[in-house]
């Protein structure tokens, strides 16, 4: 029989070996990560725009040709040196709406019309939720959305992500006739409020706090750009 020290030793080096075939093989499959993060990023910036791609080609090639990225500041300022890629959304959202850098992709079409789509991130039931909303050049129109989540409850919060409650934002308002942000908000439909069906979506059926997480998204993230909109118009 082998000896305890034998037996310690061998336990030691078989972990040793182990650790670094993980992290070398970690190391390797990380570009790939990486690049099926930023393909599902753009995915999502697409959808927010109506279209649903699948093939990775496709999602390339339109994104490359159609979306331009940009980062502005709460004055409506270009910033510059920065990608969207360097920033972390969580981090900006934490922060007051005045000290945010805000990502923004603009997606142009053949014929020349432009959508501005605002990336979008709250919190729902059982962690976070995000997004992107998309406006017509009129900057109150909301041409599309798209949310997804991380762990909310199959057939209850995590209805964000499908289609039924996605496209209840098509063609909806942000901007009151008087010209106030009231942006879309996510309501029962047995609620009782002073604004119009042209400002609100029905809520997720038993996804009250998930509903609340994406109202107060919508309403948190959209309004920081409304003064870089406004500049746009003029």
């Amino acid at each position: 029989m082998h000896s305890n020290q034998y037996t310690l030793i061998y336990a030691a080096v078989l972990s040793v070996i182990t650790a670094i075939v993980l992290a070398v093989a970690a190391e390797g499959l990380k570009p790939a990560q990486e690049a099926n993060i930023a393909l599902d990023k753009k995915s999502n910036i697409l959808r927010a725009v109506r279209l649903a791609y699948n093939e990775r080609t496709q999602i390339e090639n339109t994104y490359a040709e159609r979306v331009q990225e940009m980062v502005i500041n709460a004055a409506g300022e270009p910033v510059s040196g920065v990608k969207t890629t360097d920033i972390d959304l969580k981090e900006e959202v934490a922060k007051t709406p005045e000290n945010r850098r805000l990502p923004l992709y603009v997606y142009t079409e053949k014929e020349g019309k432009k959508y501005y789509i605002v990336p979008l991130r709250g919190t729902g039931l059982w962690g976070p939720i995000w997004g992107y909303i998309s406006l017509q050049d009129d900057f109150d129109t909301v041409y599309g959305a798209f949310f997804d989540h991380k762990g909310e409850t199959p057939g209850l919060g995590a209805e964000i992500a499908e289609l039924p409650f996605q496209q209840q934002f098509q063609g909806k308002k942000i901007m009151s006739n008087e010209g106030q942000f009231v942006s879309v908000n996510v309501v029962k439909k047995t609620d009782k409020v002073s604004f119009g069906n042209e400002h609100r979506v029905d809520a997720i059926s038993g996804g009250t706090i998930t509903s609340r997480g994406t109202d107060a998204m919508l309403k948190n993230c959209t309004a920081p750009y409304l003064t870089y909109f406004e500049k746009i118009k003029k």
